[in-house]
């Protein structure tokens, strides 16, 4: 079985820093880098720049300039897929092009993929070479969310918070704004934008009046990609006077909303251009992971989890956090105040959930810590 060489290692490293350029612009799909080397050679680079637009193989392939890749060797950050969608299947551009290696960082798990492409390469004759350890690790992570998503239908969730030195996310009296900095705000419009929704509780929607829009500096509203915004509403009491609502019109809204929400106040919702999804179960765990089921049918792959505390504990009791990221302003309050995350939790510390990652970043006054708490 063939391995990657160093030279392998280091054009596909370079695959995987052009799959980043797609953020923000190519989802559903996911992030794609590819390189086309012959000899040390680079013959040319690509990537998937938008959805609908070509894939990331084909622009490599025609970057080249030659009508004859013999010899040459593809490398890309994620298997190349085989079926007809908004384009052609790669593979029939990489066979067609004359392509006789291709390096792979990472497999493809969504149905129509999953190790297909890679057969029918192999099927004709090419060398496929899959990497293994922290190159392989780098390309999964450029996709978690669409990863996730094709594996189990849910979305992936990050839970973002502003927290005090103490812990706390509010005073004893409720006041949250501004607990985090400028910067640190600025940052978490961009993380918005870069959803596909955004994610509150009832208390949150009620206590702020949000509008949950993205707006990232430098970028107008009405041009940056706006996320869905949800809110969890056990009882429908999101008024219809509210900024959420008001906006419907304009940018998607969902109330999710248990059985014992009254029909006129959903109906209201409804009427206000508000889509109304009925969660099931027994507890708030079990209506988190309906919700997320009936959001990620929908297409949703990828949420920013908002809060409030309760709603947070939630999803935390339901294993749908994906990932934590928490900033942590130079402020202490005292008294007594909420914690980010309620809900159950755990009796005993060797039970507690461990982060796979811990990485921290100054942000403006504030410290950013982010924890990776599954992959996949």
């Amino acid at each position: 079985m063939s391995t990657c060489t160093d030279t392998d290692r280091a054009h596909l490293a370079r695959a995987i820093e052009l799959a980043g350029r797609g953020a923000g612009a190519v989802r559903p799909n996911p992030r794609v880098g590819a390189v086309v080397a012959r000899e040390g050679e680079v013959l040319g680079e690509g990537w998937h720049e938008r959805f609908g637009a070509a894939h990331a193989e084909v622009n490599a392939i025609e970057a080249c300039g030659l009508a004859d890749l013999d010899g040459a060797t593809l490398y890309v950050s994620l298997e190349p897929c085989c079926h007809e969608g908004h384009t052609p299947p790669c593979t029939d551009a990489i066979l067609q092009a004359g392509v006789r290696r291709v390096v792979v960082a990472s497999d493809d798990p969504s149905e129509k993929a999953s190790g297909r492409g890679l057969g029918i390469l192999r099927d004709e004759g090419v060398e496929v070479v899959v990497a293994d350890g922290e190159l392989a690790a780098m390309a999964r992570l450029l996709n978690q969310p669409f990863r996730k998503h094709a594996r189990v239908g849910r979305p992936w969730v990050l839970f973002k918070s502003a927290m005090t030195l103490d812990g706390k996310v509010a005073t004893r009296t409720g006041d949250s704004k501004w607990i985090s900095g400028e910067d640190s705000r600025a940052l978490a419009h961009r993380w918005r934008a870069s959803a596909d929704a955004v994610i509150v509780g009832i208390g949150t929607a009620l206590a702020d009046d949000p509008q949950l829009t993205a707006r990232p500096q430098g970028a107008p509203t009405e041009l940056a990609r706006q996320p869905r915004r949800v809110v969890f509403d056990t009882l429908a009491r999101l008024p219809p006077s509210s900024q959420l609502v008001a906006a419907a019109g304009e940018v998607p809204l969902t109330v999710v909303v248990s059985r014992a929400a009254a029909h006129a106040d959903t109906d209201a919702l409804e009427a206000a251009g508000a889509q109304v999804l009925v969660a099931t179960g027994e507890n708030e765990p079990a209506r988190v992971r309906s919700a997320l089921d009936q959001l990620g049918a929908m297409g949703i792959a990828g949420a920013v989890l908002e809060g409030g505390p309760r709603l947070a504990g939630a999803f935390l009791d339901a294993g749908e956090i994906d990932e934590l990221r928490l900033f942590l302003a130079p402020l202490l309050l005292g008294g007594s105040a909420r914690d980010p995350l309620e809900g159950k939790g755990v009796e005993h510390i060797s039970e507690a959930l461990r982060a796979l990652t811990l990485e921290c970043e100054r942000i403006g006054d504030d410290l950013l810590i982010s924890a990776r708490l599954r992959e996949w």
